[in-house]
Formats: C-alpha cells, sequence, structure tokens
C-alpha cells in the first residue's frame, strides 16, 4: 500500500516554519544551477529567517507544506495575486515557491503535490520557471500539461517560462 501525499497550512503546525528553514538553502541551490543568479541572501540584504517570517505574516501568502504520510518532504508558497490592470488578465495565484527534497523526486510526489494545491486554490494561475533551470521548466511543463489536459498557454518573457491556465476547468487526467 502506498503512503499518501498531502498538503498543509504549515501555519497550523508549529515545527513546519522551521523544517521549511531547515531545507530553504538546498531550494536556493536548486532554483538555478550553475548561473550565480541567487546570491547568498546576506549579500542582498535578507537573511532566510527573514524571508519565511514574511510568509507567515502575509496575508496574501499561503506557506504550505507538503508530506508522504507524516513526514515533510517540501514546501509551496501560493501568493494571491493582486488584481491586474486592464487588458492584463486575471489572475488569482501565482506558485511563488515549490520545493520536494532531493531524495524525495522522481517520485510522483511534487506532481501529486501540484494536483492537491491547483484544486485547493481554484482559480487562474501564473506559473513561472527560469529558462535556464531546465529540471523545472520540464517538471512544470509536464504536469500543467497533465492537470490541464493541455488547455494553457505558455509564454516566454525576459527569461522566464510562465504557465497561465484555469484550474476551476481543469481537473487532473
Amino acid at each position: 500500500m502506498s503512503v499518501p501525499v498531502s498538503v498543509r497550512d504549515a501555519r497550523t503546525s508549529p515545527g513546519d516554519k522551521l523544517w521549511i528553514q531547515s531545507v530553504y538553502r538546498e531550494y536556493l541551490d536548486d532554483l538555478n544551477p550553475g548561473t550565480g543568479i541567487f546570491p547568498a541572501l546576506g549579500e542582498i540584504g535578507h537573511r532566510e529567517g527573514d524571508q519565511i517570517a514574511h510568509w507567515f505574516g502575509d496575508p496574501n501568502t499561503f506557506p504550505l507544506v507538503i508530506l508522504k504520510g507524516t513526514e515533510p518532504v517540501g514546501f509551496a508558497r501560493v501568493l494571491r495575486a493582486a488584481p491586474a490592470a486592464p487588458p492584463q488578465p486575471r489572475t488569482d495565484y501565482r506558485m511563488a515557491e515549490f520545493f520536494v527534497t532531493r531524495a524525495r523526486r522522481r517520485l510522483g510526489i511534487g506532481r501529486m503535490a501540484v494536483q492537491l494545491i491547483l484544486s485547493r486554490f481554484a482559480g487562474r494561475w501564473e506559473i513561472s520557471e527560469y529558462l535556464r533551470n531546465t529540471q523545472a521548466v520540464n517538471f512544470w511543463r509536464r504536469v500543467v500539461a497533465a492537470y490541464t489536459r493541455g488547455n494553457y498557454q505558455e509564454r516566454i518573457v525576459n527569461g522566464e517560462v510562465r504557465q497561465v491556465f484555469d484550474s476551476v476547468s481543469a481537473r487532473p487526467a
């Protein structure tokens, strides 16, 4: 029997914030490997704890922990998008951060977590990843295409790949 994947609001469990802090450096290292785009946080005036504290204090941010059974194996941060000025299309949510620990990748955990998150936050989504981070681009293309059954738009803007879709009309195949 397979152990289920679930997603919970990280603000409901006191240890979740500490767990996210413990793996945050690994997440930053994975964002854009080998490009140097993400300097050490101290160099730009932010500490990791400050970044994460902001997540937990912002009413438009939803910090989430991804679990395999009862074990934390990843995290996500969903942002409620600010209203767009016309003629820009409305966006309800953005995936600001998404991470599964290296030891738990390629097991379907990320895909299952994304499905749970998109279903929980129904609306118009935008997900973006750096074009040079080919692993992230390939992951999101696969997962969004499967979830939406191909009903999404993708564009490349300023070195980022962006997928836009509506999770209300889309349900995983």
